[in-house]
């Protein structure tokens, strides 16, 4: 465990971690912007909806887990309305959902805002009324991706097995849910788990909706897999297992180790900005242009898990409801 001065200075440097992070996030609000490209059938989404639903997620979560008169959810707030009214307050995804009635991006990324209070009434009419098709629930995905799926149904009022606090039929389906012997961890099996870990707990906000079995696994075999994803310089990996580590931390009270932290903020750049991995970048300008675009795709998702992961890492610890209660689920109040 973790010293109390240590602790505390660890949050203090988490909590400017995490600002850093934002502002950064903020100060390239024009490269998260949709372009012209946004409704095109050969638009790039990984360029496009992509970085802009991922800004609105982690924001969406560090509102819900900071008050009204913190810094931290004045600037989330602040991108969350840039994002809501970058989709034209929500239009945009019912004309995407009619260009393309199946597919689930548009979904995704809208329940991101959903999640924050924003909402746009007949896009979720039309969404849920091509979730009732057979063609829309027979789409093959693979088990992770349909847990997320589930979840942006379940922000939208969309319910295909019940309340989503009962485990999905695909969870033991995924490589975390299945308790995989765990020299078979690698990349992408790590990208897999944390996201099983995401839409289960609802991107940390409900970390007690988390099997037992699995914080019980994560707990063995979570930290020599952040301190080998570390130790490679992968560090949007290494973000992403340390908001696992958060989301744990708050159902079993462990600390993560200040070191696992150090290294990550380590490789920061000089606006707080944290790189994918440790690609040599030099000679990449980090302004507009060309190298600008190169920089930010190379930086804004592991920046916004790092930002993601130390807001995490500074909440209150959750508490276990009793049996038969789950916060938002059935049996308890919203």
């Amino acid at each position: 465990m973790t010293a109390p001065a240590d602790a505390h200075r660890t949050a203090g440097t988490l909590r400017t971690a995490a600002g850093d992070a934002l502002a950064w996030a903020d100060s390239r609000r024009a490269d998260f912007a949709l372009g012209e490209d946004a409704l095109a059938a050969d638009g790039e989404v990984d360029r496009s909806w992509k970085p802009l639903g991922e800004l609105a997620q982690v924001c969406a979560t560090v509102t819900r887990l900071t008050g009204p008169a913190d810094p931290l959810h004045a600037r989330a707030r602040g991108l969350l309305d840039f994002a809501w009214q970058e989709t034209r307050e929500g239009e945009l995804f019912l004309r995407l959902q009619r260009l393309e009635p199946f597919a689930t991006y548009p979904l995704e990324v809208y329940a991101a805002l959903a999640s924050a209070g924003l909402r746009h009434p007949a896009f979720e009419q039309a969404a849920a009324a091509v979730a009732r098709t057979r063609g829309w629930r027979l789409t093959e995905q693979d088990p992770t991706r349909r847990l997320g799926v589930l979840r942006a149904e379940e922000r939208c009022g969309i319910h295909r097995f019940g309340r989503f606090g009962q485990a999905p039929p695909e969870l033991p389906q995924t490589w975390l849910g299945g308790l995989p012997e765990p020299w078979t961890f690698g990349r992408d099996a790590g990208y897999a788990l944390t996201h099983v870990v995401f839409h289960l707990s609802d991107w940390g906000r409900d970390a007690c909706a988390l099997p037992p079995d699995l914080v019980a696994y994560l707990g063995d075999w979570l930290p020599p897999w952040l301190d080998t994803c570390l130790e490679a310089g992968l560090w949007d990996l290494g973000g992403e297992l340390l908001a696992v580590a958060a989301i744990v931390a708050r159902t079993t009270g462990e600390d993560v180790p200040g070191s696992d932290w150090g290294r990550l903020l380590a490789a920061r750049g000089p606006s707080g900005e944290v790189p994918l991995d440790d690609r040599d970048l030099d000679g990449i300008a980090a302004g507009p242009g060309s190298d600008g675009d190169r920089y930010f795709l190379h930086h804004y998702h592991s920046t916004l898990m790092a930002a993601f992961a130390a807001v995490l890492a500074g909440a209150r610890p959750a508490e276990r409801p009793a049996a038969g209660r789950r916060p938002g689920g059935q049996g308890a109040p919203a």
